[in-house]
């Protein structure tokens, strides 16, 4: 089986996602607690959060609902138009979201819920641009916050705050 974590930055790179883009969401919600915080400075922990299985599982089945969605090839259309709508009270994308968070405690948890609520950066562009009709990111956009948010997590453990 091919390296997951690389199959997993790919499809990431795929759908405009870069390392650098999710390392800046982490750095987001560090910067209060570490002022010169540089987003370089957590590539580490983005990696780190990359490396678990339970991580890549979530990314590989969102990115494949979103992707099915997009492309039409749901067997269920109703579920398909609740994805493309990325409707409010669907919640099963944070769900997913969840799992990565969970890894990683109560913080990544707070860091998930305020980022998911901010839209900042990546998450944003992603969020607006799978309103535009054009693609899907009902999940993805979920799956960076998470990943960002856990990786943040990762950091502030490691340096207590």
């Amino acid at each position: 089986m091919e390296n997951l974590r690389s199959k997993c930055i790919s499809l990431l790179e795929e759908r405009g996602v870069t390392l650098d883009d999710i390392a800046d969401c982490a750095r987001f919600l560090q910067a209060e607690y570490h002022i010169d915080l540089k987003k370089e400075e957590l590539l580490e922990s983005v990696m780190s959060v990359l490396d678990k299985r339970e991580v890549q599982f979530a990314i590989l089945t969102g990115v494949e609902l979103d992707r099915s969605a997009e492309r039409g090839q749901m067997i269920d259309k109703d579920l398909e138009a609740i994805l493309r709508r990325d409707e409010g009270l669907y919640g099963v994308d944070e769900v997913n979201a969840y799992g990565i968070c969970n890894l990683y405690g109560s913080i990544a948890l707070t860091n998930f819920g305020f980022i998911d609520k901010r839209k900042y950066g990546i998450i944003d562009y992603l969020n607006k641009h799978g309103k535009s009709g054009v693609t899907c990111n009902t999940f993805l956009d979920d799956i960076v916050g998470a990943i960002a948010a856990s990786a943040a997590s990762r950091f502030a453990h490691k340096w207590g705050k």
